[in-house]
């Protein structure tokens, strides 16, 4: 089953459950938010956040350079954002905050029809019911997600947050919060089953921890650090 979507291109994931602010400045996304409030009461406020693979998501004439020039190309797999809050500032901008809802594959992108990309696109399957493969991993994933987060956050009260039981809603909540690159997250974000997305995040989070763990092993001469910097 297809459907159309207007298309948010971003710098960045999103996943579903997870929280996405946005401070909206071009026009072409004003008049998004505001065809989005203006809704019916009861429909679905809510649009496609897709990665972008190469480009640069604002237009030309927006008020910043467009590094390299050039048409934004997208990723073919993205998330819907649900508008849940909207505060309009006073340059005629807002800032809205969103939540991650469900995943898509993108048909067909139409660059003409209004002023922002709209998307033709199929939904991408979610679990339904227990999975035991999925809560075996998932009980991994916790443990080696807790001793990632030790390596990459100063203050060991941070760790004490309660994570997710939930197989599919931890998947998503480790690929949005690790320190992973777009492709990775994209990668991520791609995969349908949730027992094979918590075992890529294992592969994941073992090589990142490893590579933390080499560097804070490296030495640093203490002579280096009270050197000034070398000029370029």
């Amino acid at each position: 089953m297809t459907a159309r979507l207007p298309v948010f291109p971003l710098a960045t994931v999103l996943f579903p459950g997870l929280v996405l602010p946005l401070h909206i400045f071009e026009e072409r996304y004003r008049h998004l938010v505001r065809d989005l409030v203006g809704q019916p009461e009861g429909a679905p406020r809510e649009f496609g956040v897709l990665a972008i693979r190469s480009g640069w998501e604002v237009a030309p004439g927006a008020g910043r350079a467009t590094p390299g020039g050039g048409e934004v190309t997208l990723h073919e797999v993205g998330c819907t954002a649900e508008l849940r809050q909207v505060t309009e500032l006073d340059d005629g901008g807002f800032d809205i905050v969103t939540v991650g809802r469900r995943r898509f594959r993108v048909a067909e992108v139409d660059r003409e029809s209004a002023p922002y990309l709209t998307a033709a696109v199929e939904w991408l399957p979610e679990p339904t019911g227990p999975d035991e493969a999925a809560e075996l991993l998932a009980a991994r994933v916790i443990a080696v997600f807790r001793q990632y987060l030790g390596l990459i956050r100063a203050d060991p009260q941070e760790l004490s947050e309660q994570l997710p039981e939930d197989p599919t809603v931890l998947s998503h909540l480790v690929a949005a919060t690790a320190v992973l690159t777009v492709a990775d997250r994209q990668r991520l974000l791609a995969i349908d089953d949730t027992a094979a997305r918590l075992r890529a995040e294992l592969r994941l989070l073992n090589r990142e921890s490893a590579l933390l763990r080499q560097v804070r092993a490296v030495p640093v001469p203490l002579s280096e650090l009270a050197s000034p910097p070398a000029p370029n």
